[in-house]
């Protein structure tokens, strides 16, 4: 097998993986409740002859290839899941399921390695080594479904894990590559604040929990301005504050979330104690009260650097050294990290975005639209890095 002849099986099959996207994106269930992807998914590898199928969750699969020939063993994660959003688009393949849909391309991941199964199924001969699809379930709701897969021990024995998320952000036929850190680790928080509640007309006999609420959204704005070094990166957001529903009532309390992302372990370590610093000082000063819950959400997904540099070289070989973007690390965060604790990792961004098509609208959005082309572009990369891997790429 060369480049050119992973290119022509690429076409042969495209149609058929352009059909599973679609009965996927049709069929749209939230996270930790996919059982109908996860039947289909079964099905279609059961269909191709691939009998050896582990659930080690409730939702979700994971299907093994075994080479003719000893060698490593390869993973492969695409996740499964659809986000809470009622789809905007009049598509014939448009979400048949009320307020859920593919909005951020989950659909095509799925479709991806459900082709790339069945191609490495049918050439199982010429690889060295073992292959195994994980078809994950829960990556948008944490604690995210990746933990569930790394528990029952399917890792374990794992050389090289691989991954990759279809992008509105890159072109479409473009690659964004990044070694080290590419993503941010996604935690959240829950400030409780509590004061006295009272009549309106008299704020002087109550601890107005809306004032001192107010004073920590703009106070915390300074952890990231004024705490942490500029060559260092954190994004806090206050993304929901609540509190009161009564027009002429100072409520008892109320309630801040949000989330913190970072690119470093250290700073994601010392930026919960300065957010509590801050809230305890305003709040205290005040005569009231408050509750600091952090929840460590998804850890950053951090890309092998060999395996980054045997991605360019298979790419360029494939789709030419142009489709390659050196990018620099991105905010979304990404549960692909737990499964890369004992083995090295990549994680890399194939591009969808077409201004002519409408492809280049942001993820969880009502009228994302997924440009098909790239689908191409995300099996060229599996099969290059899997046959290239486990010895199957011939000069001829």
């Amino acid at each position: 097998m060369n480049y050119e002849q992973i290119k022509n099986e690429i076409e042969q099959i495209y149609t058929r993986m352009v059909d599973r996207r679609r009965r996927i994106h049709q069929h749209p269930e939230l996270s930790f409740e996919e059982y109908d992807t996860t039947e289909y998914i079964c099905s279609e590898l059961r269909a191709m002859g691939i009998t050896e199928i582990a659930r080690p969750a409730k939702t979700g699969a994971a299907a093994t290839i075994r080479g003719a020939f000893p060698g490593k063993t390869i993973a492969l994660r695409a996740d499964i899941d659809a986000l809470p959003i009622q789809e905007c688009n009049d598509l014939p393949f448009r979400s048949q399921n009320e307020n859920v849909m593919h909005a951020c391309g989950h659909d095509g991941h799925a479709a991806i390695l459900l082709t790339a199964a069945e191609l490495l199924h049918r050439h199982k001969a010429e690889l060295h080594g073992t292959v195994i699809c994980i078809f994950q379930h829960a990556e948008e709701r944490a604690p995210g479904g990746a933990i569930d897969f790394y528990n029952a021990g399917l890792m374990r024995g794992v050389d090289e894990l691989y991954g990759f998320h279809l992008s509105s952000t890159f072109p479409t036929g473009t690659f964004g590559l990044k070694d080290g850190v590419l993503t941010s680790a996604t935690d959240r928080f829950d400030i409780r604040v509590i004061g006295k509640g009272g009549h309106s007309a008299i704020p002087e006999t109550t601890i107005d929990p809306i004032v001192l609420g107010a004073q920590i959204i703009l106070a915390l704005q300074t952890v990231v301005s004024r705490r942490i070094r500029a060559f260092d990166s954190a994004v806090l957001s206050i993304c929901a504050a609540h509190a009161g529903d009564v027009y002429n009532v100072i409520p008892d309390e109320m309630v801040l979330t949000g989330s913190l992302r970072t690119f470093s372990e250290q700073i994601r370590a010392q930026i919960p104690e300065m957010m509590e610093q801050i809230v305890s000082s305003i709040v205290k000063s005040a005569g009231g009260g408050y509750e600091f819950r952090f929840e460590k959400g998804y850890g950053s997904v951090v890309n092998d650097k060999e395996l980054a540099r045997n991605a360019e070289r298979v790419l360029a070989a494939l789709y030419g050294e142009k489709s390659i973007l050196s990018i620099e690390p991105v905010t979304p965060g990404e549960d692909f990290s737990a499964l890369q604790k004992d083995c090295p990792a990549l994680f890399v961004e194939i591009g969808t975005a077409d201004p002519n098509k409408g492809t280049d609208l942001p993820h969880h959005n009502a009228k994302y639209i997924l440009d098909e082309e790239g689908l191409r572009y995300g099996l060229g990369y599996v099969l290059g890095m899997v046959f290239d891997s486990l010895k199957a790429i011939t000069e001829s």
